[in-house]
């Protein structure tokens, strides 16, 4: 009797409950959900950003070597005339095999780095780490072109303009001079802000240069993992290459020339080639003896001023021919003179 009671007093949900609660909890669940995947701060390394124009630019400079040396049979200076437009061409060309088709420069490329449209970034507000967020739009790869590729070639051929119509030297034609003058601010203004940019890209490690930052283009890395191209083998060679060259550097100006030539001089060549040596040339300026003197004891002869600037600046020179230290100087006939009494 109590069994049935209870079963009786007991009734199921209906169908439209668990239906109702579902819709009541979900946006509690995905405002919980979002509060935990808040945006992760992501540092893109400078370095990288400014090692990726320095390669764009070789890359750059490589290709205008190769396209400078098909023309090299040309009349000569010809190609001169027509810079600008060479290097608007492959800038042209660098943009349009990569920005224009949404892959990166070869600078980036090898810096793992891409190109990143931060507007639609700043505005889902959904992006986590570097790899996320869209490429660059139609309408910014086409201003990119536009400041990069016209913007540089207008710049150039004003200036080169300006230049030869002598738009700073004119004195009667006010309207060039202004002209002039007005060049001059235009490109003060734009270093100004050049190098203003420069310290916010130092601050905050976004936008490398004015255009990156009117058009909002930001660096961001391309792969979560980038394989190193070079083997550490290599790159200890060419450590270890690198700090042996500089101390080299910095090595032989300490080092006195004539005094490693003197000890170098019996392994550098052999006895019987100074048989061929002239006896009546000066050792020094390989030219007929001025005021002839003769070196003691090896009996050499040389010119007076040669011999005497030489032993001068050094105490302990040694004869280019025979090798032997020279101790005095004695002219053709006359008495010996000790080069410590000339001193």
């Amino acid at each position: 009797m109590d069994r049935e009671t209870l079963a009786s007093s007991f009734n199921p949900p209906e169908e439209d409950a668990w239906r109702t609660t579902y819709n009541n909890l979900l946006p509690r669940w995905q405002s919980l959900a979002s509060s935990h995947q808040s945006a992760i701060p992501i540092s893109i390394s400078r370095v990288n950003q400014v090692d990726a124009g320095r390669l764009d630019i070789e890359m750059s400079a490589m290709l205008k070597e190769q396209l400078v040396k098909v023309f090299s049979l040309m009349k000569p200076g010809m190609l001169f005339q027509y810079e600008p437009e060479l290097d608007a061409f492959l800038e042209f060309l660098i943009w349009r095999f990569s920005i224009w088709v949404d892959k990166p420069t070869p600078g980036n490329a090898l810096m793992n780095l891409r190109y990143r449209d931060e507007r639609v970034v700043e505005v889902r507000e959904k992006v986590r780490t570097g790899l996320e967020g869209p490429g660059l739009t139609v309408a910014q790869r086409i201003w990119y072109c536009v400041a990069t590729v016209g913007g540089q070639y207008m710049w150039a051929r004003l200036q080169s303009f300006s230049a030869f119509r002598r738009w700073g030297d004119s004195e009667q034609r006010s309207v060039a001079r202004r002209a002039w003058l007005l060049i001059q601010r235009m490109e003060g203004i734009y270093k100004a802000a050049s190098f203003s940019n420069l310290l916010l890209f130092l601050y905050t490690g976004r936008y490398r240069n004015l255009i990156e930052r009117a058009l909002r283009a930001r660096l961001v890395y391309g792969r979560p993992n980038m394989n190193r191209a070079v083997s550490f083998e290599y790159m200890n060679r060419q450590l270890v290459w690198n700090e042996f060259s500089e101390l080299l550097l910095l090595l032989l100006p300490l080092l006195n020339s004539s005094s490693v030539k003197n000890i170098l001089h019996p392994f550098s060549k052999d006895k019987s080639s100074d048989s061929t040596v002239d006896d009546t040339v000066c050792p020094i300026c390989q030219g007929k003896p001025t005021i002839p003197f003769l070196a003691v004891p090896c009996q050499h002869s040389y010119c007076y001023y040669c011999l005497q600037t030489r032993c001068s600046a050094a105490p302990s020179f040694r004869c280019p021919r025979c090798g032997e230290p020279i101790a005095a100087m004695q002219r053709h006939g006359g008495s010996v003179n000790n080069i410590s009494q000339k001193q």
